[in-house]
């Protein structure tokens, strides 16, 4: 009986199993000719398992759009908003080991996406702004995750933004007053009023972890921030719409010498 493809891998098959291993660990489970990056991740087949719950809810056509993927790791996002046609899409990320991956899937996919080394706090070095802007499991990492949002708004989106968070603690959303007197009896300690929940050291094994907010603290934030939500198709995503930002921010002098 004749053997398959299956039962004795080519030699190209092998080499990029043996390229795929040596770039390990990877966080993403992508798909590149048929060999599974991350197959025992501890989430499953993640990010697809994730992005299954919202893929419906992103343009299908993205044609001639350009799209910034921030915190983008081995590209799961970047590369799918390639093949939705987009026509510019620039992953960041602040690990060189991450951004390999995704410079080698890429490569193997023949996606045309560009993924450079940078961190949030330095995108006005950009000098543009996106269509569509994903950022998507950094907040929680990030030590000033405010003042991502504000420059994120002011300097890379003039449209759509994707944001997703983990969420901690109550789902409900209380709506607090405009303003409360400094005697008055504000409903800070309400499960449902908007609160950030502070990591000193390390949560879920992960040093990085800096903060877990709640539901109404997101939304919140996106708020003040100048983004309105139109929708939540998953539990943790956010669909954002670019809104004129009503608060004058201001940054630290490190940063306004980058502004353009």
């Amino acid at each position: 009986m004749a053997t398959t493809s299956i039962d004795h891998p080519s030699t190209e098959q092998t080499a990029l199993r043996e390229r795929i291993l040596s770039l390990g660990p990877w966080f993403h489970n992508l798909r590149l000719k048929g060999i599974e990056t991350a197959p025992d991740h501890f989430l499953g087949d993640y990010p697809e398992l994730k992005f299954a719950h919202f893929r419906n809810a992103i343009p299908a056509d993205l044609s001639g759009k350009t799209v910034l993927d921030i915190g983008c790791n081995a590209g799961f996002y970047s590369l799918e908003m390639k093949r939705r046609g987009a026509g510019r899409v620039l992953g960041i990320d602040t690990d060189e080991h991450y951004l390999s991956q995704a410079r080698f899937a890429a490569e193997v996919l023949g996606a045309d996406v560009e993924f450079r080394q940078m961190a949030v706090w330095d995108i006005a070095e950009l000098g543009e702004k996106f269509d569509l802007v994903l950022f998507m499991g950094v907040l929680y990492h990030l030590r000033h995750p405010l003042l991502a949002l504000d420059l994120i708004h002011d300097y890379a989106a003039r449209d759509l933004m994707i944001f997703q968070s983990m969420l901690r603690g109550s789902r409900d959303i209380l709506k607090p007053e405009p303003d409360y007197g400094f005697n008055d009896a504000a409903p800070f300690d309400d499960p449902a009023y908007p609160k950030m929940h502070f990591i000193e050291h390390s949560y879920a094994h992960d040093w990085t972890n800096w903060w877990v907010p709640n539901r109404a603290c997101v939304e919140a934030m996106l708020r003040s921030s100048g983004f309105v939500v139109e929708s939540r198709p998953e539990d943790e995503v956010y669909i954002c719409r670019w809104t004129p930002h009503e608060i004058e921010t201001d940054y630290p002098s490190c940063i306004r010498s980058r502004q353009r």
